[in-house]
């Protein structure tokens, strides 16, 4: 009964990290090559930063950017339009016993760092970071 429960909440298995990994390196090659058959797609420079997959391997998200950050959307409906395409030749270039539907979502990691580093730079915030000058001195 133990293995049939929920793996919500835990960390990836070595095998779900291995073959996100590998269909993250297979999807960023297609991609900056431009294999698919969409020309506005293969005009934008996509960066793969992410790929997790489910535990029966049989899902598989894609946290996606474009460069600089613009077009996201555009970039988005690309991807989704050609997914039968994309996971096709993403398939065949994997050696891989199941072929996992690829989704895409953008990649929300930038925006986030960003976010954190704006907050920590505050008046405030690096007050109550300072160290007092007498804060080593307390075996004196």
């Amino acid at each position: 009964m133990a293995k049939n429960q929920n793996r919500a909440g835990r960390a990836p298995s070595q095998r779900q990290l291995r073959v996100g990994e590998l269909i993250r390196r297979t999807l960023s090659e297609v991609l900056m090559r431009g294999d698919i058959h969409d020309p506005d797609l293969n005009r934008m420079s996509i960066t793969v930063s992410e790929v997790r997959v489910t535990p029966d391997l049989r899902l598989a998200t894609a946290y996606v950017l474009p460069l600089g950050g613009q077009g996201q959307e555009e970039a988005l409906s690309s991807l989704r339009q050609n997914r039968h395409e994309l996971r096709m030749v993403v398939t065949k270039k994997m050696a891989l016993k199941h072929s996992p539907e690829i989704r895409y979502e953008i990649d929300t990691t930038f925006d986030r760092m960003d976010e954190t580093r704006r907050l920590l730079d505050q008046d405030n915030v690096q007050r109550d970071l300072a160290v007092p000058d007498d804060a080593g001195d307390e075996d004196a």
